[in-house]
């Protein structure tokens, strides 16, 4: 997961995409690929999750992860900010996503993940 974070980020800089956002971008990209690694590919290595990263005129960056599992309904995904789940070490990762990307869309059944920062 890292290496990809790293080229990603080092051509989100580059571009200047989403400028002074990096850090949101950097930990929601993370959190795509622990949870396409984890569930969607079952920590498999042989399996394989693609990134896909663009950067419009507007500097706003797009960035899509994909996975090999049978996916998931994110609304059916517990609040990890009430209840119980507060006290949870797991669970975070799409609310993350969802506070720090200004867009957030999941499709093809879960597997696949569109995250727009502007």
């Amino acid at each position: 997961i890292d290496p990809v974070v790293r080229g990603v980020m080092d051509l989100v800089k580059q571009n200047h995409c989403a400028a002074g956002k990096e850090d949101a971008i950097e930990v929601a990209l993370t959190e795509a690929l622990a949870n396409a690694v984890v569930h969607g590919a079952d920590a498999d290595p042989s399996k394989i999750v693609e990134c896909d990263v663009a950067c419009d005129e507007k500097q706003q960056i797009l960035i899509v992860v994909r996975d090999p599992g049978k996916g998931f309904d994110p609304a059916a995904i517990p609040s990890p900010v009430q209840g119980q789940n507060i006290y949870s070490e797991h669970g975070r990762g799409i609310y993350l996503i969802n506070q720090l990307m200004d867009e957030v869309k999941f499709l093809k059944n879960g597997t696949e993940i569109h995250m727009i920062k502007h």
